[in-house]
């Protein structure tokens, strides 16, 4: 990979998981906890809606798909630690 499109990934992993967070509500994780969880939350969000499902790629279809698995991801992890 690039240096150019690993900064890519990591201001898509940013972006999403600080969307991911705003939306799901309780705090965040600080900034490389929502990298972080952006970054899973893109994996899972490309292998669940794929840029076909949301309907639009480049840069805007990744934060879409990106921000959608975050937002799983961190119900999953708050319905964990609530456990």
């Amino acid at each position: 990979m690039e240096p150019q499109g690993l900064i890519i990934w990591l201001v898509i992993g940013a972006v999403a998981g600080w969307l991911a967070g705003q939306i799901v509500k309780g705090g965040g994780f600080g900034l490389v906890g929502d990298i972080i969880v952006g970054i899973i939350g893109s994996v899972l969000g490309g292998w669940l809606f794929g840029t076909y499902v949301v309907g639009t790629g480049g840069i805007l279809g990744a934060i879409i798909a990106s921000t959608l698995g975050a937002i799983i991801l961190l119900f999953i992890l708050r319905l964990i630690k609530r456990a």
